[in-house]
């Protein structure tokens, strides 16, 4: 079965709680930007060193972020985050 993304946007993506924890993502990206630690199309993420309770975006302090391989960051998940599964209707 197809991804529907209209569905996803409407259900996930448009809460509250992800619009706040993607501006948080996109915060830290920027103040390690501004630090010349990486740059756009480099593949590395900026990876949130403590992870508490999914509320890791907020804290974007120096001492917390750190550069990582794309691979290396996403692995250290361990299958967590990411959207949920889908409902059948």
């Amino acid at each position: 079965m197809p991804r529907d993304y209209k569905r996803e946007y409407e259900t996930y993506h448009k809460s509250a709680k992800q619009k706040r924890r993607r501006a948080g993502r996109n915060a830290a990206r920027r103040k390690m930007e501004k630090a010349g630690k990486v740059r756009k199309g480099d593949n590395k993420d900026v990876d949130h060193k403590k992870r508490n309770n999914g509320s890791s975006t907020m804290d974007n302090s120096t001492s917390n972020l750190r550069v990582q391989s794309r691979s290396k960051n996403r692995a250290r998940n361990g299958g967590a985050g990411g959207r949920p599964k889908a409902k059948k209707k």
